[in-house]
């Protein structure tokens, strides 16, 4: 009965030694885990749960199983017709095979890093490949839009036309194959072979944006600014034209208006020379005496006070001094 007692209370502290070393861990949702004994993989485990492991001996690396995420930084990437874009993407990438991913990677860090240099690698290729429109543009619905200047205080609908007709501008935009969605499809697959050999399953990768360089913007502000400046001249010329046709038009009413001022001005004197004439000689009918001593007066008023010459009054003119 004593030896009994013995050997329980040896195993008793054999297991509270056990358990002190600890056999088991707890592997939460959303980890995964991998057993190492003396730098052997011995055991996967990729479900929650209690999970017994020998103490002492073998370790425990627990990885996220959960859907993880990439940022990259912004490149600047010269595409297929040498024009320089900056091209900023994101993915989300998970570990797949736990075991490979240890054996080839060991850590999140350096998976990161890993993806770095694959996703960017990738990402120049595919974008250096293709035309600047396929990184830019996702569809062609660009081709179908038809835009129509409107335009105010135009005299008439000839001249909206004429107008339209000369600032008119034909963009013709390239169709595109793939486009940006295509691209970050592309990007994956090529992505995708190299990441397999880590134990990394990438879910997607997207082309967050695209930004023109310094360069290319420029080039793109100055042809912008030629077009505006064109459609400007045009308006300066069609207003240039009006002015010379309104300026015309009132040189052309104002020599009417004083045509017809000249001619009713001329018709009013003739009425009143006759009218004054018909005075007069109805004044001279009526007393010729007195008419001839009042003209002869007023000749007079008007003659005498230039003369510079001494003259007789005995001449006839002079009668009535």
């Amino acid at each position: 009965m004593k030896k009994l007692i013995t050997a329980l209370v040896v195993i008793a502290v054999l297991v509270v030694v056990f358990l002190l070393l600890g056999p088991f861990y707890i592997l939460p949702e959303g980890e995964q885990a991998v057993v190492t004994r003396f730098g052997k993989i011995v055991d996967v485990q990729t479900s929650a749960g209690l999970k017994f492991k020998m103490p002492v001996v073998d370790n425990v690396v627990k990885y996220s199983s959960k859907l993880l995420s990439w940022d990259g930084d912004a490149q600047r990437i010269p595409t297929n017709e040498n024009q320089f874009i900056w091209v900023d993407a994101t993915a989300r990438w998970y570990i797949s095979d736990p075991a490979l991913f240890y054996e080839t990677v060991g850590s999140i860090e350096s998976g990161l890093g890993r993806l770095n240099d694959i996703i960017d690698s990738t990402i120049r290729t595919v974008i250096s490949e293709n035309d600047l429109n396929e990184a830019v543009r996702s569809t062609n619905r660009i081709n179908q839009i038809n835009v129509v200047e409107g335009f105010q205080d135009v005299d008439s609908e000839e001249d909206a036309e004429t107008l339209k007709n000369l600032t008119s501008t034909v963009t013709s935009q390239q169709t595109i194959e793939t486009g940006r969605e295509g691209l970050s499809n592309m990007i994956l697959a090529d992505a995708s072979r190299y990441t397999d050999t880590y134990g990394i399953a990438l879910e997607d990768v997207i082309i967050r944006q695209i930004r023109y360089s310094d360069d290319l913007t420029q080039s793109v502000y100055e042809r912008m600014i030629k077009e505006r400046n064109q459609i400007a001249e045009t308006y300066r010329s069609y207003g240039r034209g009006q002015l010379a046709e309104w300026q015309g038009q009132t040189e052309k009413d104002r020599d009417t208006i004083l045509s017809q001022a000249e001619a009713q001005a001329a018709r009013i004197r003739g009425e009143a020379d006759a009218q004054a004439a018909g005075i007069y000689a109805e004044s001279y009918g009526s007393d010729p005496e007195f008419f001839e001593f009042y003209t002869t007066l007023e000749s007079y008023r008007q003659t005498v006070p230039a003369m510079t010459k001494v003259l007789s009054t005995e001449g006839e003119y002079f009668g009535y001094l």
